[in-house]
């Protein structure tokens, strides 16, 4: 029997990995165990050699893995792109978030503001101190503990506004998702796979990376809120 071949992903992905799983599955035959877990302790745990096959990460931090000698580069496939959206309780009042300055006054107002642990929260706190109120709203900024969705603190009312990646909030309940990042201020996260060096079944993990990056992924990473890379 064929060994289960195994991943490591951050939260991000998790939607879209466990849809494409089950999709491979059927049509290989071959088992796949996808953990999903935040992005900085699934890079941490491929940093400190634990055996895995196949990670998936923002790009960022698979180039890192690279340099540490962790994945194989050349096998590496970009599998989508992300942007960052918006999210209040369920039922609240929608704030203006529409251009760059609208979106920094409804951070002003705000009574706390949560973000995540990932590369949105590093782009969020980046954009506070270039609009110089990164010290002004410090007392109520809430981040999210690595693994944990911002949306689930935004449901318990923990959090008034919260930003992390579509496909993080678009499935939570009681949360509304009340737009992206405007256009001035969006980013959009590269999330990429990669062989890990610690791999055992190397042919087995090219033919999964091969599925993720294909034309037939494609409608399950928009259903997530992504686009294919």
């Amino acid at each position: 029997m064929s060994k289960q071949i195994t991943c490591i992903s951050s939260m991000a992905t998790r939607q879209v990995l466990a849809e494409l799983v089950e999709e491979y599955e059927g049509v290989s035959g071959r088992r796949l165990a996808v953990e999903s877990v935040g992005g900085v302790a699934a890079a941490q745990r491929v940093q400190q050699g634990e055996s895995f096959d196949i990670v998936v990460l923002a790009a960022d931090a698979i180039e890192r893995l690279a340099t540490a000698g962790r994945i194989e580069p050349a096998s590496r496939v970009d599998l989508a792109r992300s942007g960052v959206a918006i999210a209040v309780a369920a039922g609240a009042p929608r704030p203006d978030v529409g251009t760059e300055a609208a979106l920094r006054e409804t951070i002003l107002a705000a009574r706390s503001i949560g973000y995540s642990t990932g590369p949105s929260g590093s782009h969020l706190s980046r954009l506070f101190e270039r609009w110089g109120i990164a010290e002004t709203i410090a007392p109520r900024v809430v981040q999210a503990p690595p693994g944990v969705p911002v949306g689930t603190l935004v449901a318990r009312g923990e959090v008034e506004l919260g930003f992390q990646q579509l496909s993080e909030l678009m499935h939570l309940p009681g949360i509304d998702v009340i737009g992206s990042l405007p256009n001035e201020v969006k980013i959009v996260t590269v999330f990429a796979a990669a062989i890990c060096t610690a791999s055992r079944q190397r042919d087995a993990a090219k033919a999964v990376l091969s599925f993720l990056a294909s034309s037939e992924a494609r409608f399950a990473k928009l259903r997530h809120g992504m686009e294919p890379a």
